[in-house]
């Protein structure tokens, strides 16, 4: 799939999450999606093609780096703990989903219990 079909994939997702709130504190330019005010989902375009950046775990961002070709280090981000998604066809929709999902999990986990819109151990489960 292409760059713009992985954003609207990752847009939607993103609207669908407990809590998720669009903004812009970037500019129009880019898309920033956050929970109680933390950033999960940037999109962005950089150098003309529409990027996706993530939160994910170190352990996993290495490993889906080493394992897509259209996941590369998060742009302007912290290497370690952000990937990027690009258009090139190794992603598939409900990968892209899923991806979203945990990169809120992972912020909504880091938030205080008062905080949480949801339960990250047990979101989606049952």
């Amino acid at each position: 799939m292409d760059g713009e079909t992985v954003q609207a994939i990752a847009a939607e997702r993103a609207l669908e999450l407990p809590g998720s709130v669009l903004t812009h504190p970037f500019g129009d330019e880019a898309d920033v999606y956050k929970v109680h005010g933390k950033m999960f989902a940037l999109l962005t375009y950089v150098h003309g093609e529409p990027v996706v950046n993530l939160k994910a775990r170190p352990e996993d961002s290495y490993a889906l780096r080493e394992a897509y070709a259209d996941i590369t280090p998060g742009w302007h981000m912290n290497k370690k703990h952000w990937i990027s998604l690009h258009g090139g066809g190794s992603l598939d929709e409900e990968f892209v989903r899923d991806l979203v999902t945990e990169s809120y999990l992972l912020v909504v986990a880091g938030l205080p219990k008062r905080d949480r819109p949801v339960d990250p151990d047990t979101f989606g489960q049952g």
